[in-house]
């Protein structure tokens, strides 16, 4: 219900704006909205040629194609003037994001297509580590732990397994290996839902989870470092870690009191400790590599470890091939029917996604966004917190909503201010120590079908903003 509500107030909200600036005189035309595509030029206005000044009349009738670009500067976008069939059109600002149309489009090919590929894939693994019984020792394995985090899962439960691997995947920065994997441990949970379109507590517990995103392994966001020339890119990998790792108790202990979890359990506490161990002896040993070592270290480490998932998923798969045949099956066709489950599972999802993505593309293209980014800026100022700060908050702003918008604001902030600046670094760890809080919603109950997610969205929000905080804090700590 309360991510209905979000939604049509989004939704409305823009389109008033948009209507209001059209008629105001602010806009000049709201097809942008509806067909620009991002980084395009937004057209401010129309005129004939004798009612622009002099200096710019004559220069566009001198240029060679009758079109003109002035006020050039490399850190704002330039004014055009293109003369075409006697009127001279003016341009100035570029779009933000794509407009609703090209939205729906490129959410299908670009999000959606590739999305059922991986959910193809990992699906028919999953469907093997099933047959083969591999997800049953590993659900075995770690039922003390889980069975206290989430007392309604049954001990043994499948849910179990592919929770795990869906967590180990975020760990090491796999977000197309943990997307199938978490969606899978979504319907498993679902199966134990006594209300089917309300999220149970379980199914709570491991979305807020998840959104708290821990990640060990960092791997795009050093990559997108190195592009921009970074001196060392992987110098906000312990920043990132950091934050995550709040983020994610964060979100425990948030939902854990909610749900009257037994935090003083034996097993429970062992796990913890031993979580904290792991990620203190990450810490401790690249902390001691020099930056070709790190390098080396975060290119591989995560690669490594999704070959080792899907070889070791195979190898014992033909280590247990007769549980295959007792079911009447091969190895090949039980992967082959999995990765039909992931096909259905991403064309389910798809008018989820899409209703979101479409909100959020009108959000940016009204200017309702900017201006609250700019407002929360103006505040901050005034509030006497660092520009350095106030710079990187769009990126924090724009993460719950979009990955690819905060990512290009992330890029921006580093070519503007530098790879190695403060602003810079900071935007590289909002990027990595949270989620995309509504596309996620949007994905994981969409998948079944809940329609009310409780107290879901709001305790994601939450843990975001603890994010947002914990990673000012870290990297005023660190840089």
């Amino acid at each position: 219900m309360v991510l209905s509500r979000f939604w049509l107030v989004i939704f409305i909200s823009s389109i008033l704006f948009i209507v209001v600036s059209l008629f105001s005189g602010h806009s000049y035309t709201i097809d942008y909205v509806l067909n620009g595509k991002k980084d395009d030029p937004i057209l401010l206005s129309e005129k004939y040629i004798n009612q622009l000044p002099v200096f710019i009349k004559d220069s566009i009738e001198k240029a060679p194609d009758q079109t003109i670009v002035i006020n050039k500067n490399e850190s704002d976008a330039d004014t055009t003037y293109v003369f075409k069939a006697k009127t001279v059109k003016i341009y100035s600002g570029v779009q933000k994001s794509d407009g609703l149309l090209p939205t729906c489009k490129n959410s299908l090919l670009d999000l959606i297509i590739p999305l059922i590929a991986y959910l193809a894939f990992f699906c028919g693994l999953m469907e093997l580590l099933i047959m083969s019984g591999a997800a049953e020792k590993l659900a075995k394995g770690l039922s003390p732990v889980f069975v206290k985090i989430f007392p309604t899962v049954p001990k043994n439960h499948e849910s179990i397994s592919y929770m795990t691997l869906n967590f180990a995947a975020n760990f090491l920065g796999l977000d197309s290996a943990a997307t199938p994997f978490g969606l899978k441990a979504m319907q498993s949970l679902q199966t134990l839902n006594p209300e089917k379109d309300k999220a149970s507590d379980a199914e709570i517990m491991f979305m807020c989870l998840h959104a708290a995103g821990l990640t060990l392994i960092p791997t795009s966001i050093i990559g997108y470092r190195a592009a921009e020339n970074a001196s060392n890119p992987a110098d906000v990998m312990l920043p990132c870690i950091i934050t995550s790792f709040v983020g994610t108790i964060a979100a425990f202990l948030i939902v854990g009191i909610k749900q009257k979890i037994n935090f003083k359990s034996a097993s429970l506490i062992v796990g913890l400790v031993t979580l904290i161990a792991a990620i203190v002896g990450l810490l401790i040993y690249i902390n001691h590599l020099d930056l070709i070592a790190k390098n080396y270290f975060t290119a591989n480490l995560s690669g490594l470890m999704l070959v080792g998932i899907i070889g070791f998923t195979l190898v014992f798969s033909f280590a247990k091939e007769k549980k295959f045949s007792e079911n009447d099956t091969t190895i090949f066709d039980s992967f082959v029917t999995g990765a039909n489950n992931g096909l259905k599972t991403g064309v389910t999802i798809f008018p989820y996604v899409l209703g979101m993505l479409v909100a959020i593309s009108l959000f940016r293209n009204s200017g309702l966004f900017e201006i609250l980014s700019n407002g929360i800026s103006f505040i901050f100022s005034h509030l006497g917190v660092s520009k350095q700060i106030t710079d990187s908050l769009p990126v924090a702003m724009l993460r719950p909503f979009s990955s690819g918008g905060s990512r290009g604001f992330m890029i921006d902030s580093m070519r503007t201010f530098g790879p190695d600046s403060f602003t810079g670094r900071l935007s590289c760890i909002f990027q990595c120590s949270a989620e995309t809080t509504f596309y996620v919603i949007a994905v994981y109950f969409g998948s079944v079908n809940i329609k009310n997610t409780r107290y879901t969205l709001g305790t994601m929000l939450l843990v975001d903003l603890i994010c947002v905080i914990t990673a000012i804090l870290v990297a005023g700590w660190f840089f």
